[in-house]
């Protein structure tokens, strides 16, 4: 028995100082942060929003449930709108297609033209294929860039709205964006 308790203890000590020198391998030395240099892009595209139809690029996902339009809008305040818009190189509708624009935008003030929108622009042609940015913020013709992945991992920045077009079920918007990214 005092043999056992003996080894007991040996072998108690001895897995200690085993789990003790495991967990130095789990840490690294400290070395400097080298922040990599900031590079700024600009860029420029039009978004093309349709409304209605079978081609419809926006939908109504949830309305509220409200009476009366005190914004004398078409769209009653607290419309939540699902968005998956072409990115075009120009205002025209056969100019080419760089990429899309998925997200939600709700209509969240009493002011018809402001709203809350996060917007993920996904770029699927030329040097930023693959690559997208994230915007979320109040719109009244300036978003907020909040992310980004591939070659705009880590961006942050602005986007300029312009109005171009608001006819009926069409809506186009002019975007000069400027990212600031690694």
């Amino acid at each position: 028995m005092r043999g056992t308790l003996m080894l007991t203890w040996i072998l108690i000590i001895c897995l200690s100082q085993v789990a003790v020198q495991s967990q130095r391998q789990y840490y690294s030395e400290t070395r400097p942060y080298i922040p990599r240099p900031i590079k700024v892009t600009k860029l420029h595209f039009f978004m093309h929003e349709s409304m209605g139809g079978t081609n419809a690029s926006a939908v109504i996902v949830a309305q509220s449930n409200i009476t009366s339009n005190d914004n004398n809008s078409s769209v009653p305040f607290g419309t939540l709108f699902a968005v998956d818009d072409p990115l075009r190189i120009g205002p025209e509708p056969d100019s080419e297609v760089i990429g899309n624009a998925q997200g939600l935008s709700l209509l969240a003030g009493i002011n018809p033209r402001t709203s809350t929108t996060y917007f993920d622009f996904g770029f699927a042609t030329g040097k930023y294929n693959g690559s997208s940015i994230s915007m979320f913020s109040r719109t009244d013709l300036e978003l907020a860039v909040v992310g980004g992945r591939g070659r705009f991992r880590m961006a942050t920045g602005f986007a300029l709205l312009n109005p171009y077009l608001i006819s009926g079920t069409t809506v186009i918007i002019e975007f000069n964006v400027t990212l600031f990214h690694h």
